[in-house]
Formats: C-alpha cells, sequence, structure tokens
C-alpha cells in the first residue's frame, strides 16, 4: 500500500475515459489499497483511479467516517425531482470551489474485489461523490458541469494558478 501523488490539471490522465476492469488480478487489489489508503486523510472525500494515474474503472470514498471502494461503477439512478447546488471542489484542481448543481440522490452499482455486484448509494455529500468520482472516470471534470458564466471564470482562475 501507498499514499499516491494526485495528478492535476492539464494532465491528460484527468480527460481520458478510464477501462473497464476485467480482471481482478494482485494489479487491481493494490490499486484499491492505494486508492483508500490515499483518499484517507483529512479533507478527502473522494478518489478516483484516475487521478493517481491508473486508467481503470475505480474509485474510493471517506465520506463521514465511511471508507469503501467500488470497481466499474455506473450510475443507475439520480433523482430527477431534488437537486443540491453546493460548493464543490477537487484534489486535481486544487484551491478551487465553485458552486456545482448536483442530483440530491445517486446510486451507482458495481462490484467488489470477489467479483460480486454491490450498490452503493447515499444523498447530499455521497451524491455528490458519487456523480463526482463517477464523472472522474469517464474523462470528466466537474468544471465541465459549472454554469457558463462560473465556468468561464473557473477556467480563467485556473490558468491563473497553472
Amino acid at each position: 500500500m501507498a499514499i499516491r501523488e494526485i495528478r492535476v490539471v492539464p494532465d491528460p490522465v484527468l480527460r481520458t475515459a478510464c477501462e473497464e476492469i476485467t480482471t481482478i488480478d494482485s494489479k487491481v487489489k493494490n490499486l484499491v489499497e492505494d486508492l483508500l489508503e490515499t483518499v484517507d486523510m483529512e479533507g478527502r472525500a473522494g478518489l478516483a483511479a484516475n487521478q493517481i494515474g491508473v486508467n481503470l474503472r475505480a474509485f474510493a470514498w471517506n465520506i463521514e467516517d465511511d471508507l469503501g471502494y467500488i470497481l466499474n461503477p455506473r450510475i443507475v439512478e439520480l433523482s430527477e425531482d431534488r437537486f443540491q447546488d453546493g460548493e464543490e471542489g477537487c484534489l486535481s484542481v486544487p484551491r478551487l470551489w465553485y458552486p456545482t448543481k448536483r442530483a440530491w440522490y445517486a446510486r451507482v452499482e458495481g462490484i467488489d474485489l470477489d467479483g460480486k455486484k454491490i450498490i452503493v448509494e447515499g444523498t447530499e455529500l455521497m451524491a455528490r461523490c458519487l456523480q463526482h468520482e463517477t464523472d472522474h472516470l469517464d474523462g470528466k471534470l466537474y468544471l465541465d458541469r459549472l454554469e457558463r458564466s462560473v465556468r468561464r471564470r473557473a477556467m480563467r482562475e485556473l490558468r491563473e494558478s497553472l
């Protein structure tokens, strides 16, 4: 296990859709251990594999003393009538926080290290995390979800911070 370095924009791995995990081997088990150890730090809520330079569909979370992971996650349900519009940030976009509209509830399905189907669901912060990390695995950043005027300002601040 190791605490891994976080990749930051403009690293191209953050804009690359991750590949499905087809074989659960020692490489994948080590990846999960590294994700869990790296996310288990103060101020970290979630971490996708591509944020540590691995192009596989896996992420870990650390929400309200709940530490977990999921492989090959897919969003299967989002609340359609209830939303949240809080500040969102990202380890790969350091020091920049912007209001980001997300579904209030989210449910993802994937598998665990035994290949068994698992469901992870939650509201508010957990829902935001599930959506944010799944976006990472699809090669998207939360900045892509900002309203046009906010996104323009965010991109300017991002360029200035690099």
